[in-house]
């Protein structure tokens, strides 16, 4: 099974605190490295993650809030002085796309590599990236400004080679692609030896959904069915649901309401309020509801299995 991994550079809100980074984090699969949203000071938490700065792929804004892309126009800054080339796709509201083009001819203009920007329509649930091993696709959140979160799921893969039974038959190496295919293998004396004889399952698809931020809506377990990790923010304790209201935030119990009627595997909390010096008093509130939920922490790694 390769690497699907979760970086948490930041899991903060709004507020800046000496805890907690701005939100962003780095997505590692199939060999491809994205980062989700872009607050200030992420440049820094992607050189600590130890993730070479020429392995990203592209980078996913989930919308225009200063906490989740102020730290956008240095990082690009920062690839092209590391000498970047290849194109770096940027995926944002639609409604960032005029100031973007702005800030990259005012800021840019020395840079050789392409900077371009894929606007997103963040009210609908769609695929907006596709290459032969993954799809990101968009979840419409409900916030104070157009916001959307991103799903990331593995395609599928052919099953694995029983390596005994090709040895048993003497199937050449030859026909390996066409047995992973699904076909079988006749003998010499003409016996036909089933694929299923000849093949383990393949992997099961993982899967990550990333929804920050977001006031609860209860539909939104729907769109996220099903997921292996589901990322939720959690900025405040149920004591707080009407200002987690008013502001288009979730509380803690909210999120894993979600988590427990979307089955999925498990629940990362994260983009904590600063009023929290503790953030155990959220994870307890979830825990009460999808136990396996997890408090995120900058720095942390969590490998999607």
């Amino acid at each position: 099974m390769k690497p699907f991994k979760i970086h948490i550079l930041g899991c903060g809100s709004a507020l800046p605190t000496l805890k907690h980074n701005a939100s962003s984090q780095l997505i590692e699969m199939r060999g491809k490295c994205f980062m989700v949203d872009c607050g200030e000071g992420a440049q820094m938490q992607f050189r600590r993650s130890h993730i070479h700065f020429s392995k990203l792929n592209a980078i996913f804004i989930s919308h225009m809030h200063g906490d989740h892309c102020f730290g956008l126009m240095g990082l690009l800054s920062t690839l092209g002085m590391l000498g970047r080339t290849s194109k770096l796709r940027i995926y944002a509201p639609k409604d960032y796309e005029p100031l973007f083009r702005q800030q990259v001819e005012f800021f840019m203009q020395t840079m050789e590599y392409e900077m371009e920007m894929i606007p997103v329509d963040t009210e609908k649930q769609q695929v907006i990236y596709e290459d032969h091993s993954l799809t990101v696709e968009t979840v419409p959140l409900q916030h104070r400004v157009p916001c959307c979160g991103f799903i990331f799921r593995e395609k599928p893969t052919l099953p694995h080679i029983r390596r005994d039974m090709i040895d048993y038959y003497g199937i050449p190496v030859s026909q390996i692609n066409n047995i992973k295919n699904g076909a079988d293998w006749t003998n010499e004396d003409g016996d036909v030896i089933p694929n299923a004889r000849l093949v383990q399952p393949a992997d099961s698809p993982r899967s990550y959904a990333y929804c920050s931020d977001t006031r609860f809506v209860p539909g939104l377990k729907e769109k996220v069915k099903g997921v292996t990790v589901l990322y939720h923010e959690s900025t405040y304790t149920s004591d707080q649901e009407d200002r987690a209201k008013i502001y288009y935030h979730s509380t803690a119990r909210q999120a894993a309401t979600i988590a427990a009627g979307a089955g999925v595997g498990t629940l990362l909390l994260g983009h904590y309020s600063a009023r929290y010096n503790d953030e155990q008093v959220l994870l307890q509130e979830a825990k009460a509801v999808f136990e396996n939920s997890i408090l995120t922490q900058e720095g942390m790694v969590f490998n999607v299995i």
